[in-house]
């Protein structure tokens, strides 16, 4: 016996060999039909495991073996995420890093580069599973872009087709300038910034409305988009503009009469619960809206 316990090897080696006798497999020991599964949440290849998965995956190996132990029939499936755009962003930082950029490397190159990086921390995951002693089936371990998840995942897409459970609608996506491609939300930051408030003002399109009122001031820090105006959106709980729903104001610089809509998407109580409405700028006044938004102005 060794005089000292020397953990790097020891646990290497029956890992290894509770892995050849098969010992995690799905089926193994099973003395019932009940089957349990779990399939881990795949980390991104952007890095190597941290504390997070490490405690996630305990708790799930907890209850692996748990149901192991009582017979079940069970698989750990494991397996790492491509990441998309995320990986792509530490490929590129380490390009950056090198004096160099994917625009310089082009398109062949720099997809190489990613598969190269893609290959290298899978196998950085795969091996920190392995350390923490999680007993997944490693037979089956997937990759979100290996042919068969491929195949399943554009399988269950026609699946959801047929069905109906898939359509098609007039959305805003975020752009994203840099990779000059679309970014999901997830992958979007929000900052708060300070600015100035630019006022137009709106006059009713058929005179004054019978309580006086000549028209709507509209507060904005994108007088730009003031030109893309398709409706001024009030409250209808707010009684300042109750009689102002269903009229039409004239929009400044461009003459185009659009209408007043009630939403009750802008507040009465915080600010002065009216809005303008450039459909093709934010998610909120893309909402609320009339559907000639999505028609081009003449």
């Amino acid at each position: 016996m060794e005089p000292l316990y020397t953990p790097h090897g020891v646990e290497e080696r029956w890992q290894r060999t509770w892995e050849d006798e098969g010992l995690y497999a799905a089926g193994a020991g099973a003395r019932r039909e009940e089957t349990f599964v779990i399939c881990v949440p795949p980390p991104n290849v952007t890095g190597a495991l941290h504390m997070g998965h490490a405690l996630n995956g305990t708790i799930q190996d907890l209850l692996i073996r748990w149901h192991r132990m009582r017979g079940f029939d069970t698989l750990w499936q494991p397996g790492y995420d491509h990441a998309g755009i995320a990986t792509q962003n530490v490929v590129e930082k380490q390009l950056a890093g090198e004096g160099t950029s994917r625009k310089e490397l082009g398109r062949d190159a720099f997809v190489e580069r990613i598969w190269l990086h893609l290959d290298a921390t899978g196998k950085t995951i795969m091996g920190q599973f392995r350390r923490l002693g999680a007993s997944m089936d490693y037979s089956r371990e997937r990759f979100t872009m290996d042919d068969d998840y491929i195949e399943a995942v554009m399988r269950f897409f026609v699946h959801l087709w047929e069905r109906g459970w898939l359509y098609r609608a007039n959305r805003l996506v975020n752009w994203c300038t840099f990779h000059e491609t679309a970014i999901s939300d997830l992958e979007v930051e929000h900052v708060d910034v300070d600015d100035a408030l630019t006022y137009a003002r709106y006059p009713f399109a058929d005179g004054p409305l019978a309580d006086g009122q000549a028209g709507l001031t509209i507060a904005t820090v994108r007088p730009a988009t003031i030109l893309a105006d398709v409706a001024v959106a009030v409250n209808p709980a707010d009684e300042r503009y109750r009689d102002a729903i269903g009229k039409e104001v004239i929009v400044p610089f461009v003459e185009r009469r659009v209408p007043v809509i009630a939403t009750s998407a802008w507040s009465s109580g915080s600010g002065p619960g009216r809005s303008r409405s450039p459909p093709a700028t934010i998610r909120s006044t893309s909402r609320s809206a009339p559907t000639t938004a999505c028609r081009p102005s003449p």
